[in-house]
C-alpha cells in the first residue's frame, strides 16, 4: 500500500483546523449527575478520539480523579459547572502529564478559584486560557508544514522506494522532539509551583 506523505500532511492540518473548545455557555448551568457528566462529555469530545471505541471519561476515572485530588468531590453526587471545567483540563493534560503532576497543577487553582463569587473564578480563567487556542493553532499549523519541508528533504540519498517511510519517519521524529522539549519546560515549570502544606487552606497561596 502506497502511503501519500501531502495526502497525511493535508489529513493533519484538516484536523488542526477543526480544533475547538467547550465554551463554558455550552455546560449547562444546572448540576449534573455522573451519567449526565460522561454523557456530556462524550458529545462534546468525540472529535478527539482516536478509534470510535475510545471513551473520554468514565465512571471510574472521574471516582479516581476524586480520590487523587484532582477533582473536589461532588456535592450530593452532583457536578457542577466548575467541576465540568476541571474535568476538561484533565482530559487535555492526561495525555502528557502525571496523575501527581496534573494534581500540583490543578490544586492552586481549585484552591483559590473553586466556587469563589469573585469576578476572577474558574469560568474566567478558563475562558481567558482557551481564548488563546485559536492563535495557537495557526502557529501550529506553520510549524508542522516546516517540520514536514525538513522531513521531505532527508534521505535523498536512500532508495526512491524506501524514500517514502524514511521522510514520514523522519516527519515524526520531529514532532516527537517538539512534544519532548514542551513536555520537559512543563514539567519544570510544575515542579517551581506552590505547593500546599497539609492542613493550610488556599489564602495562604503566594
Amino acid at each position: 500500500m502506497t502511503i501519500d506523505p501531502q495526502d497525511i500532511l493535508n489529513s493533519i492540518l484538516s484536523s488542526l483546523e477543526k480544533i475547538d473548545y467547550i465554551k463554558p455557555k455550552e455546560i449547562p448551568n444546572i448540576d449534573l449527575y455522573m451519567d449526565q457528566v460522561t454523557t456530556f462529555m462524550e458529545e462534546h469530545l468525540q472529535a478527539s478520539k482516536r478509534y470510535p471505541e475510545d471513551k473520554i471519561l468514565t465512571k471510574t476515572m472521574i471516582n479516581n480523579y476524586a480520590k487523587n485530588h484532582l477533582l473536589p468531590a461532588p456535592e450530593k453526587k452532583k457536578y457542577s459547572k466548575e467541576h465540568m471545567l476541571l474535568l476538561i483540563y484533565i482530559y487535555y493534560y492526561k495525555g502528557i502529564l502525571s496523575i501527581g503532576d496534573i494534581q500540583s497543577l490543578l490544586e492552586p487553582l481549585t484552591d483559590r478559584y473553586f466556587h469563589t463569587k469573585e469576578a476572577l473564578n474558574m469560568q474566567a480563567i478558563y475562558e481567558e486560557v482557551f481564548s488563546l487556542e485559536k492563535s495557537q493553532v495557526e502557529k501550529m499549523k506553520a510549524d508542522v508544514i516546516e517540520s514536514y519541508r525538513i522531513a521531505s528533504e532527508t534521505f535523498a540519498d536512500a532508495p526512491e522506494e524506501e524514500q517514502q517511510f524514511l521522510h514520514i519517519f523522519s516527519f515524526i521524529c520531529l514532532l516527537s522532539f517538539d512534544v519532548y522539549v514542551k513536555k520537559q519546560v512543563i514539567e519544570k515549570l510544575i515542579d517551581v509551583l506552590p505547593k500546599r502544606e497539609a492542613g493550610k487552606k488556599h489564602k495562604e497561596y503566594t
